[in-house]
């Protein structure tokens, strides 16, 4: 019945097929296995598209919302508002975009099992940078690893208060993201006077600053979730 078909719109049939599962079984191989029978797919094919199984899928559920983000802010832009609203719209209209609650809980448990929570976390650092991208963010130094890691923070934070949300249209939990974001606006008032500050001014010079200067932002897409890398000192430096 898959004769034909690609690798990518495989998985997101799998995926489909697998979420009235996954309330029952959470992402678990059975569910997977319910998947592959309500499909009709062949099992080594369905096995060679997603060789983990439910994981495969799981990562294929978040990142779903992902392109999901990306389409709809193609569509709709994201310009007309303050900044801090701008974000605080971007991260509210990814949750809003997941649309399952139950899978999402599901998925929550499945990731933060030790063997899953590393992937997790890096969905959740892709899920940031991908705002940022979409904000405009050109930042190429240290800022670039803290704007996605403190917008990390939040979005995580914010979606299980979601997961246990129970206020009508999920007011209480958008109240909570204004909350964080005040917070993180906070931070960043605090870092720009202390930047002015005459007092810090000999601990952001220096080697300090020579060392923090060495720190950039990944050189392309595909290392989009790793550390970053080290510049390397010139001999005439």
């Amino acid at each position: 019945m898959n004769e034909g078909i690609s690798p990518e719109r495989l998985k997101e049939e799998l995926l489909d097929a697998i979420l009235p599962h996954v309330v029952f079984d959470g992402w678990s191989e059975s569910a997977f296995r319910a998947a592959i029978r309500d499909t009709a797919t062949d099992p080594a094919l369905a096995r060679a598209c997603c060789p983990r199984g439910a994981a495969d899928l799981v990562t294929s559920f978040h990142k779903r919302g992902d392109h999901a983000l990306e389409a709809w802010v193609t569509a709709h832009g994201t310009a007309g508002a303050r900044y801090r609203d701008r974000i605080m719209g971007l991260v509210r209209k990814r949750i809003e975009l997941i649309g399952d609650c139950e899978a999402a809980r599901r998925a929550a448990a499945h990731f933060a099992l030790p063997l899953y929570a590393p992937e997790g976390a890096r969905l959740i650092w892709e899920t940031a940078d991908l705002i940022w991208r979409l904000l405009g963010d050109t930042s190429d130094d240290i800022n670039w690893y803290s704007k996605r890691a403190t917008l990390a923070a939040v979005y995580s934070s914010t979606f299980l208060y979601w997961l246990g949300d129970e206020s009508p249209e999920n007011t209480a939990t958008w109240d909570f993201l204004d909350r964080r974001i005040d917070d993180v606006m906070r931070i960043e008032k605090m870092k720009a006077k202390l930047r002015e500050s005459p007092l810090a001014k000999p601990f952001l010079e220096g080697p300090v600053a020579a060392l923090l200067a060495r720190i950039h932002a990944p050189r392309s897409a595909q290392a989009a979730d790793l550390p970053g890398h080290w510049r390397e000192m010139e001999k005439n430096e």
